[in-house]
């Protein structure tokens, strides 16, 4: 009988424990989906809360910015569809 690994955040890297790519993974952000489906707002918070954290362990050694999104990565999929993104904000076109 196979073991199925949950698809959990590794720290420092943030990398998947599961499947090794970048967390939330897919896996994770359907999982994470289907537990938040009544409260997309708590999602948002609880989300929010880990970006916070992954930035701190991300930054370089002269506490800079890490290189990748992580708005993007850890809250932009998760926003309701039709909501912009930190992204689209003044951008011309971009629903308000």
């Amino acid at each position: 009988m196979t073991r199925r690994r949950e698809h959990l955040p590794s720290r420092p890297t943030w990398r998947c424990t599961a499947c090794g790519i970048a967390w939330p993974c897919s896996a994770a952000k359907l999982r994470l989906l289907g537990a938040y489906r009544t409260d997309r707002t708590a999602l948002l918070v609880y989300l929010g809360t880990l970006q916070v954290e992954a930035a701190g362990q991300l930054a370089g050694p002269d506490g800079d910015r890490p290189r990748t999104d992580l708005a993007e990565r850890f809250t932009g999929w998760a926003r309701p569809r039709g909501q912009p993104s930190d992204a689209d904000a003044g951008t011309p076109g971009a629903r308000p």
